[in-house]
This record gives C-alpha cells, structure tokens and sequence, in this order.
C-alpha cells in the first residue's frame, strides 16, 4: 500500500509541473512519464485519462494551499496578506487555476461542479456583516470574488507585475501594508 501511495504522490508532482507550464491541452503524459520512474501505462491505470489527472492534481493543489490559509472573516485585511504569501510560496497554484479558467471553465464560477464549495465562507463573510464587522452594501459573494482577485493582485497571473520570491523584502512589505490598507478600506467598517 505504500508503495501505491508513493507512485501516485511522485506521479502527481510531476503531473502539477507539467500542468502548470502547459496547461491541460499541452500537457503531455509521455513527458511526466520521462521525469518519473513511472511508466505512461501505468499513469492512465491510476487515474484514467490525462483529464482526470488534471482534476486530481487540481484538487490536491487547491485544497492542500487553500487549508494552509485559514480564514476569518473578521480579519480580512490578514487574509489577504495570508493569500499574497500564499500565492509567492506556490508558483503553481495561481497557474493551475488560471489554466483551469481558461480550458474548463472560461465563464460562471470556477468551482461550480462544487457546488457548496465556498458555502461556509460565504456564510462566516454574512454573518461578520450581520455584526457590523463588514460593510453590508456589498453582497457576500460578490465580496468574496472581490478579496480574491485583491489578494492576487501580484500572483503570478497579475497583468501588470508579478511577484516573486526575489523580489526584495521591503518590496513584499510595502505590498502587503497596501494590500491590508485596501481590503480594509474597501471592506471592514470603521476603518
């Protein structure tokens, strides 16, 4: 059994690079094949077909990063710091989302074959406006959508910079300060 669940975490891996630097349609079993022991065979009888690789590597990467950040709807200012360093710590994570967008599912939620997926924050997010934490004027969802794309506002699918790990610390700093001055400003009562 473990040596079952070592094949398919090294197959996963190399699943998560490929993907993240070609996307579901150029992604190419034969290459993640050649940077594993694992022949191509092998690969589709773990999991069936290059789409549903695509989806347990999706799944795993969403969920593992996603469950390092906890979330509090009273302190979303440190959300989304939480997210920015989040975001630089896992190259891939914003790639296989931005992929994700861009070949499965181009409009409507990411996650709508999931369909409570944001249930309880959505929830948490009401109730903190019900207490006069958050700004009530802006609905829950179109709240979360918001803090989100705030959030990933230098990850690595960012339209005018992207941030990396080299970037100087007084850089990520500075960006942090104004990203937890934003989401305030924009969310949270009495600031």
């Amino acid at each position: 059994m473990g040596d079952a669940s070592e094949t398919r975490r090294r197959i996963l891996a190399a699943a998560t690079a490929e993907f993240a630097a070609y996307g579901i349609a150029g992604a190419r079993v034969d290459r993640i094949a050649a940077t594993t022991p694992i022949n191509k065979s092998q690969i589709y009888s773990y999991f069936g077909s290059k789409d549903k690789l695509f989806d347990a590597v999706f799944a795993a990467r969403v969920d593992a990063d996603v469950d390092t950040v906890p979330f509090d709807a009273d302190d979303l200012p440190g959300y989304a710091v939480r997210l920015y360093d989040m975001y630089l710590e896992d190259p891939y994570l914003v790639r296989l989302l931005s992929w994700a967008r861009l070949e499965r599912t181009p409009t409507g939620a990411l996650f709508a074959h999931l369909p409570n997926r944001d249930a309880d924050v959505l929830q948490a997010i009401s109730e903190s406006q019900t207490r006069g934490i958050l700004v009530d004027d802006v609905g829950a969802e179109d709240l979360w959508s918001m803090l989100i794309a705030l959030a990933s506002t230098w990850a690595q699918n960012a339209i005018v910079y992207t941030a990396t790990g080299d970037d100087s610390p007084k850089d990520h700093n500075r960006r942090r300060s104004a990203l937890r001055v934003a989401v305030g400003r924009a969310f949270c009562r009495d600031r």
